[in-house]
């Protein structure tokens, strides 16, 4: 019977993960498994050619930048710079007029579950597409705020790039600095991740959703402090409240900015093109993966998923 090693290594051998660019397992917190491969990548849109990739080069993370938002927005809570996630959305801006929507909270832009109008099916080239929409507009979070109401909030879980560029703006806001700087203070510095990068708008404001870079070791390093109970960095109440299933998904379910698997044994953060951070702790494992099948699934991600969590 094949270990995780020889099950990753055959994938790979027999072309079972053709995008993947980076792989890291970690176990009670030490690397047991770390693959590199190479391939045409970009940086959100921007092409960067043919890349080697290897332990050092930076990743868009895409989605699971959403993830680490979440966790972001546990720490802010700690430090008393951001409310509850019971506490109104609306009034976090207060320059805006926006009748109709008192009802909206923080919590239901943590969950996705704003009933707002959101359309984010279509590839993330097309200005039709609603993030896209969002980026082009002048105000990314008035643009997100003025959606018009399509459903009851809090019942439904609907994929919202949008939501996430809220609860960073309520993040920088808060700390009075923006959320990369923030970030790197209180989450990247203290677990010794130096090297990232965190693209803006031509708003000004961070992309909160998507823009996130990072090394698939630092990324996996992330994941360890969410599997650790938040060792102090972030409350252990918020990694608790933040994998806690608030909404169902077609998958299973979603806490705060986490996608939570159907039997409860594994928290996840993906986004498009196969990047993932997978934490599972009856296995005491963290498994980072980057890829770039960007618009096109997650295939290569899935194989070498399925080889290291076999049973």
């Amino acid at each position: 019977m094949m270990g995780m090693t020889e099950r990753v290594d055959a994938v790979l051998r027999d072309g079972g993960a053709p995008h993947l660019h980076g792989l890291v397992v970690l176990r009670d917190g030490e690397v047991v498994l770390e693959r590199y491969g190479a391939g045409e990548d970009h940086a959100l849109n921007v092409p960067l050619g043919h890349v080697e990739f290897g332990r050092d080069t930076l990743h868009d993370l895409r989605s699971v930048s959403k993830s680490v938002v979440g966790v972001v927005y546990g720490i802010a809570l700690g430090e008393g710079l951001v409310p509850e996630p019971g506490a109104s959305l609306v009034r976090q801006f207060p320059e805006y007029d926006l009748p109709g929507r008192e009802h909206l909270t923080i919590e239901h832009a943590l969950t996705m579950t704003l009933g707002l109008e959101w359309d984010e099916r279509l590839p993330y080239t097309d200005p039709a597409n609603s993030e896209i929409a969002m980026e082009l507009a002048p105000d990314r979070h008035r643009y997100v705020l003025e959606r018009p109401v399509v459903e009851e909030a809090g019942k439904r879980w609907h994929y919202c790039g949008g939501a996430t560029a809220l609860i960073g703006e309520i993040i920088t806001r808060g700390a009075g600095r923006p959320l990369p700087e923030y970030a790197a203070a209180r989450l990247f510095e203290p677990l010794g991740i130096s090297a990232f990068e965190w693209s803006m708008g031509d708003d000004g404001a961070a992309r909160a959703a998507s823009g996130l870079r990072l090394r698939p070791i630092d990324l996996a390093a992330v994941g360890q402090l969410v599997l650790d109970g938040g060792r102090g960095i972030v409350p252990g109440e918020w990694i608790e409240e933040m994998l806690r299933p608030r909404v169902v998904t077609d998958g299973g379910g979603y806490g705060y900015q986490w996608y939570l698997s159907r039997d409860g044994r594994m928290a996840e953060g993906i986004g498009n093109g196969g990047q993932r951070l997978v934490v599972v702790p009856e296995k005491r494992l963290v498994v980072a993966v980057t890829a770039g099948e960007y618009d096109g699934g997650l295939g290569s991600s899935q194989a070498v998923l399925d080889a290291v969590l076999e049973p």
